[in-house]
């Protein structure tokens, strides 16, 4: 008889207007890293919050069962107490206050009334051990890097007696070597007798790293499988419901003159006046193609884009920017940017692409306004037209356009981004991390939509961490390093590969 420590029977969830999971069933093994894959809306961050009390009873139809026990949550703090745990993609830290204090917010040890400060700290220093991470208690929180405080996560989690620990797109915003060191945690964990739920769209690591795999489509289980059993073509198929042998669409793009060009760009750091953020970097776009932006972490590639944009706090000390052959001032603002035909999409949708308590309506053309007003009015007849024809073209899964982005997937949050971006009338697009957190079909979509909008003359830059993305999408590769750009690789003559940008990347000549 196998040993299951979760098993979840035909569970049903409602949202209006849309049935989120249908019947699902989703059984794990004890000690096993069991890894849970599907598109952007297939439902496993829903399952997830069922599981974790998030939702709890009487919000959804079926039956739960933890370590032989069934359960029927009130609240986050039940789960708790059945030993779930779950670790979100936006980690829930709080910035402002102590390692210590954060691993025990909310369960604090309290010995006649007060804090027991001694024993926290002690109880925190051994956690902390056994993540590897050295670091003192009394560190705040904000002074760490963002693997670090992925392991204070995993450390509060720890210090609940967790059984269960759930990891929701955990790599997504880690380095590599971040990535690489988490996952080895995991098998750790996992020897120690933790099971772990593993939610990923990193394909490649759900395969590295788990021994069981789930597949949710529309809601529905679609299979459970031994990962020996499954491969990256094999996963992908389960998921879309279709093959997609190619990830990349293939297109070739006749570029045309340069419409955009930056050339000795620098930018000294606020605080070290003496050091650059950017240093005289030289860059140009022509009209009706893909450029690429490659780099590691830190090597400045999103404050480039920003300070082009005029949204980083810093400013040009030298450089010059030339727009359609002419030469012009450096944008004060994005608005003085988006109506000189550039527009920027953040890396970071949820706190800069989207006001996620806000419909889709709003949240699509309030950076374009000044299209559909008149003497200051809005013409909802003509609001109404564009966002309903843009979620359309774009395959937004939504009940309605006045749906909260908050409840749309990470996918379709994407989309609508793009179609806010889109209305401004862009001659030249900034995306960056385009395809950050969302699944393989919905990131074809939007390379599909990338190839279009370039056969309509508009240009493209990309900034990608995902090497594959950025060779097989690009036609031009720029690769910064320390703030420089430090080598410009043409698609064609220079047979660009992952060794090549990485090797430039690390600031080779």
């Amino acid at each position: 008889m196998k040993d299951y420590i979760l098993q979840m029977k035909n569970i049903t969830k409602l949202f209006p207007g849309v049935k989120a999971l249908s019947d699902v069933t989703f059984n794990v093994m004890r000690g096993e890293i069991h890894a849970l894959v599907g598109e952007n809306g297939a439902g496993k961050s829903t399952l997830m919050k069922i599981l974790s009390g998030v939702y709890p009873k009487g919000e959804y139809v079926g039956e739960m069962i933890v370590d032989g026990q069934k359960q029927e949550y009130g609240s986050i703090k039940d789960s708790e107490k059945a030993g779930i745990a779950i670790i979100y993609q936006e980690l829930g830290l709080v910035n402002t206050m102590t390692v210590c204090e954060n691993i025990f917010l909310g369960n604090e040890i309290v010995k006649n009334g007060k804090i027991d400060w001694d024993t926290q700290n002690k109880k925190s220093i051994e956690l902390l051990k056994m993540l590897h991470l050295n670091e003192s208690p009394n560190t705040v929180v904000e002074q760490l890097g963002t693997g670090k405080q992925q392991l204070i996560e995993i450390a509060k989690a720890l210090n609940k007696n967790v059984k269960i620990l759930i990891l929701d797109e955990p790599t997504s915003s880690l380095t590599e070597a971040d990535s690489e060191n988490l996952l080895e945690l995991l098998r750790q964990l996992k020897a120690s007798g933790i099971t772990c739920i593993y939610i990923s769209h990193k394909l490649n690591e759900v395969l590295e790293i788990s021994d069981t795999i789930t597949v949710l489509r529309d809601g529905q289980t679609i299979v459970t499988k031994p990962t020996s059993d499954m491969n990256e073509t094999s996963l992908i198929t389960y998921m879309v419901g279709r093959n997609m042998d190619e990830c990349y669409p293939k297109a070739k793009h006749e570029a045309g003159e340069v419409i955009f060009e930056v050339k000795d760009w620098t930018v000294p750091k606020k605080k070290n006046p003496g050091q650059y953020m950017l240093n005289h970097v030289n860059f140009k776009v022509r009209r009706g193609e893909i450029v690429g932006v490659a780099g590691l972490v830190g090597a400045g590639r999103t404050e480039f884009a920003m300070s082009l944009f005029g949204a980083l706090g810093e400013k040009a000390t030298e450089g010059e920017i030339y727009l359609n052959g002419q030469k012009r001032k450096p944008f004060k603002n994005p608005r003085e940017a988006i109506n000189s035909g550039v527009m920027y999409l953040s890396e970071d949708r949820k706190r800069y692409g989207l006001v996620l308590s806000s419909d889709l309506r709003t949240n699509i053309t309030m950076a374009s306004l000044d299209k559909i007003s008149r003497m200051g009015v809005i013409d909802l007849d003509q609001e109404t037209e564009k966002v309903g024809k843009g979620i359309k073209e774009l395959n937004v899964k939504t009940p309605s356009m006045l749906q909260l982005a908050k409840n749309l997937s990470g996918g379709n949050q994407q989309k609508v981004v793009i179609i806010k971006a889109l209305l401004t009338e862009p001659a030249i697009l900034f995306l960056d991390e385009p395809t950050r957190g969302i699944d393989v079909g919905a990131k074809y979509e939007i390379y599909q939509l990338m190839n279009m909008l370039v056969d309509q003359g508009i240009s493209i830059v990309m900034i990608s961490s995902e090497l594959p993305e950025v060779i097989s999408m690009s036609d031009r590769v720029y690769v910064m390093s320390e703030g420089k750009m430090q080598a410009e690789l043409d698609s064609e003559a220079d047979n660009i590969c992952q060794e090549k940008i990485l090797y430039y990347a690390a600031g080779g000549k």
